[in-house]
């Protein structure tokens, strides 16, 4: 049970809002970082894992197209934007989840009917521990990165990995 800091009530560990108080209680449950790599996770911005540009198309785009483009760019992910706004991300898993065996009947369709509408987004000075977290959660394997409100670059799960390397083998030097 956790304390809360405002009103004094008990509440169980782990815990978003005070039970009694609704205070935010997301704070007391950030656990203490052991080692130099859990240091960095909670203190390092997505910004230091340098997001890759995003590879856009417009929502009218057709399915093939974006297919193509993406082996052609090797890339795991594209987003779907009109204008500057951000309107959905089309990834690997949404093609084989949503098209599978049935590509040919979507080849001519807008991208925008294949979509994830909406992607959750992070902002780049939003810590790697967050994005990691929200990967886990949601089963992504890429973000779109995000700076006062305009789509600035993608993050793969990759990029963390590569990210988490680097600091192990930094740490097992020291």
């Amino acid at each position: 049970m956790i304390a809360c800091p405002f009103c004094g009530s008990k509440n169980t560990e782990g815990s978003d809002l005070c039970d009694d108080c609704q205070h935010s209680l997301t704070d007391l449950s950030i656990p203490k970082p052991g080692t130099l790599v859990e240091r960095g996770l909670l203190k390092d911005r997505i910004r230091a894992l340098n997001p890759k540009a995003p590879y856009t198309v417009s929502p009218e785009t057709p399915v093939g197209q974006v297919l193509k483009s993406m082996i052609d760019e090797s890339i795991g992910c594209v987003m779907i934007v009109d204008g500057d706004q951000l309107m959905g991300i089309f990834s690997e898993r949404d093609a084989l989840n949503r098209l599978n065996a049935e590509v040919a009947q979507f080849v001519d369709r807008p991208i925008s009917s294949v979509m994830t509408s909406a992607p959750i987004t992070l902002e780049a000075k939003d810590r790697i521990a967050f994005a990691l977290h929200k990967m886990h959660v949601g089963g992504y394997r890429h973000l779109p990165i995000m700076t006062e409100g305009k789509l600035v670059g993608v993050i793969s799960i990759r990029d963390i990995l590569s990210y988490l390397s680097e600091r192990i083998g930094a740490a097992s030097e020291e």
